[in-house]
């Protein structure tokens, strides 16, 4: 057996408890019980008497909700859980008969890359910001096979290009902030896979990533397998992939395993309630109808946003070279409507969205309602505002985490109705969380108390209290469990119906925008590959890059 976890505890301090760290020398990862007394508050028990295996070239799933349990049962293997605010009351790890549990540093060391890699659910937060691709690639090469910086950047092309980063020669002196979502996670996927691992701890491994890439990582996943014997641990909320790419899945809820078996028999036959409730949360559904009376809000007549590289001295006009993120896109949105954008990273689907609320320079006509918003400048687009609102992709990084949640979702009010005193503004906070199903008392918390979903309903709640009539979602629902994913949907063509919203949906879960929009635009390199409405393009795609999207959306892997 690969690894081995029997009957595995973690339990977090909270705050003001004591702490009775062990004295061991050079052992910074291990702490015991602490002493308790009557006025202190009990550890948070995230994980209970866990056990699961992996054998050598198999696939196992742990799959959940968020706070079930699943990253701090993987992250306990490598030790990797803040010590000593976390501790461990019970439980055994064992890599290759090695036990890891309660190991020091030093040896956990000579494990962490070179036979256990690991792929962290949020890149952004995983990669280093002061490094570029090519030193956080090659870090793993250098201290593990010890290789000459040379040798070490040749590997990184090779990584880089197997993971699908086919431009990668050109971006190895880029740094995090710089790359999409997608490109980050591929990154994230070369370091992991440099050493090839023995095992690798797969966290939620295409969260971010385009249907067509996560179709070719998840492939490259089982080729590499099969070459290298490669144990897989597999966190994530898709039951599709986990359908696919495992052979046994464990099923936890509140730090426990509450189902486990061979991966067909527990979907096909689910047991206990909460895996039928996880079965049954896939998005589904439709919109309500547009009203055939309904007026046009948006008309966008040839969008286009050209970057180019930024010029410095000593550099020829020759290398200077634009790109067309967004070419000749044409569009009307109405009131109670939802256009879906579909497309690869690097299509334009933000772009065109940032063009059209004006956040960056483009050309074209953007006519919302009466306004010219191409003629507008930063002033007199400003009123408009309240009326043209966007929800980001990441909840978390959006929100700031220095204010409170009313403070967050009355800002906006704060600007655009000066006025208004503070008992008014509160109430209305209040009213706004009752409507995205918040509680009131959750105005006090700040966004880290929250969960993805509830931080995403606060992002829903501080556009929807300016009483916005255009939405901008740019993937709204791409880092939330699939049961969370459809309460998020459900609200969404809620209040849509109620206060006749129009959503521009941009997302590459065609799951999702399947279930929220009425017509959908497939873009491809910046421009319009397809476009209808959503059971036309769904149900009869007439490009073949809309049926590879297709494809990789529903089959997942190639068959």
């Amino acid at each position: 057996m690969l690894l081995k976890v029997e009957n595995l505890s973690v339990n977090f301090r909270k705050r003001g408890q004591k702490k009775h760290i062990n004295s061991t020398a050079d052992n910074t990862s291990t702490s015991t019980e602490p002493a308790a007394s009557l006025d202190e508050p009990g550890p948070v028990r995230a994980v209970r008497d866990v056990s699961f295996e992996v054998g050598k070239g198999e696939t196992v799933a742990l799959v959940g909700e968020s706070g079930s349990g699943k990253s701090v049962s993987a992250l306990s293997i490598l030790g990797l859980l803040p010590y000593p605010l976390a501790y461990h009351p019970s439980g055994e790890i064992y890599f290759q008969g090695q036990q890891l549990l309660n190991q020091p540093d030093a040896v956990l060391r000579k494990i962490r890359g070179s036979h256990i890699g690991m792929i962290f659910q949020e890149p952004m937060t995983a990669l280093n910001p002061l490094h570029t691709v090519e030193k956080q690639i090659a870090e793993t090469l250098i201290i593990h096979k010890k290789l000459s910086k040379s040798k070490a950047r040749k590997q990184v092309l090779e990584l880089l290009d197997l993971v699908g980063f086919h431009d990668g020669a050109s971006r190895l002196d880029a740094f995090p902030h710089q790359l999409s979502g997608g490109q980050r996670q591929r990154v994230m996927i070369a370091t992991a896979l440099a050493c090839e691992p023995d095992l690798l701890i797969a966290d939620e491994p295409t969260t971010a990533l385009d249907v067509t890439v996560q179709a070719g990582i998840l492939q490259l996943l089982k080729d590499l397998q099969a070459k290298l014997g490669m144990g897989i641990l597999l966190i994530s909320h898709d039951l599709g992939i986990v359908a696919k790419m495992s052979q046994r899945l464990y099923v936890m809820r509140h730090g426990q395993v509450v189902e486990s078996g061979p991966t067909e028999k527990v979907l096909e036959e689910p047991q206990h309630e909460y895996t039928q409730h996880l079965i049954a949360a896939e998005p589904a559904g439709k919109p309500a109808p547009v009203v055939a009376t309904a007026p046009q809000l948006i008309k966008v007549d040839s969008a286009k946003v050209t970057f180019g590289k930024r010029k410095w001295w000593g550099l020829s006009k020759e290398y200077i070279k634009p790109v067309k993120a967004v070419d000749d896109i044409s569009f009307t949105l109405k009131q109670g409507e939802t256009l879906g954008i579909v497309g690869e990273s690097g299509s334009g689907k933000s772009t065109l969205a940032m063009a059209l609320l004006r956040l960056l320079e483009a050309e074209g006509s953007y006519v919302y309602q009466q306004h010219a918003l191409h003629d507008y400048n930063a002033k007199q687009m400003r009123p408009l505002r309240q009326e043209l609102q966007i929800i980001f992709q990441d909840p978390f990084a959006s929100l700031n985490p220095r204010l409170t949640v009313g403070q967050i979702i009355e800002e906006g009010l704060r600007v655009h109705q000066p006025n208004l005193k503070d008992t008014e503004l509160d109430k209305l906070v209040v009213a706004i969380l009752a409507k995205v199903e918040l509680e009131a008392g959750m105005r006090h918390r700040y966004p880290h108390e929250f969960s993805g979903g509830q931080r995403q309903r606060i992002s829903i709640a501080r556009a929807l209290i300016l009483q916005p009539k255009v939405l901008v979602l740019d993937e709204p629902t791409s880092a939330l469990d699939r049961s969370i994913q459809a309460e998020i949907i459900e609200l969404l063509r809620g209040l849509q119906k109620q206060d006749k919203l129009a959503y521009i949906f941009i997302s590459h879960d065609l799951k999702v925008v399947q279930a929220m929009s009425h017509n959908v635009m497939v873009m491809q390199h910046g421009k319009i590959v397809e476009m209808g409405s959503t059971q036309a393009i769904f149900d009869n795609p007439q490009t073949e890059y809309t049926k590879t999207l297709m494809q990789a959306a529903f089959d997942i892997l190639p068959q």
